[in-house]
């Protein structure tokens, strides 16, 4: 039986995917991208700036990813990000890491219809009834691939309970540290584990 070689970390493509309101040059962004510089594979991680609803947003991601080698693709999400992250993982059988992950965003997005500006730019996100609906249809529930998931929580989370993501990623890796924060505190100390977890999942060999 013929055997592959473990894979080496320039097999990896990373897609960085930010949360609600953020943006590419976030904290954990530019951290990744300062990882990946180290490592030598910068040139093979997308961090897309997402400034549309999901629908367009989700068509975006479709469209950075064409081209990629499935085998050879990781994808990092955050908040927001985690829930879209999840939904490319599940419709394309790649592993994600998931950080404080949104699970039902279409849930909270019911108190947040309107404009809301960017935190890192002067763009004005809308969100509408009809962007709640595109989010809801995004849903990936139960798992196909829970082995394909590492998520990294952090129990002092002041914007979403934590509680969600154990429960839907309870058969994936769960790496739960107590207190910390929505921003995930000392994500750049963790992305040793997160490279070693997607290049664990990443398949050299066709699919």
């Amino acid at each position: 039986m013929k055997q592959t070689s473990p894979a080496k970390v320039t097999d990896l493509h990373i897609l960085y995917l930010h949360g609600f309101l953020s943006s590419p040059q976030s904290k954990k962004a530019q951290q990744t991208l300062r990882y990946c510089q180290s490592l030598g594979i910068a040139d093979r991680l997308l961090i897309p700036s997402m400034l549309d609803g999901p629908a367009e947003t989700i068509e975006q991601l479709e469209d950075l990813i064409d081209g990629i080698p499935l085998h050879q693709l990781g994808v990092i999400g955050s908040s927001l990000g985690g829930y879209y992250a999840t939904w490319i993982a599940e419709e394309f059988g790649v592993p994600a890491v998931l950080i404080n992950p949104a699970v039902r965003p279409f849930e909270l997005w019911e108190d947040h219809l309107g404009e809301h500006k960017n935190y890192y730019s002067d763009h004005i996100h809308v969100v509408t009834r009809d962007h709640i609906a595109e989010l809801k249809s995004l849903d990936r529930h139960p798992l196909k691939y829970p082995e394909q998931f590492m998520v990294m929580l952090q129990t002092g989370d002041e914007v979403l309970d934590y509680r969600d993501a154990e429960e839907k990623f309870q058969d994936s890796r769960l790496l739960i540290h107590e207190n910390g924060d929505h921003s995930y505190q000392q994500y750049d100390a963790e992305l040793p584990v997160v490279i070693e977890f997607l290049l664990s999942r990443i398949d050299r060999s066709a699919r």
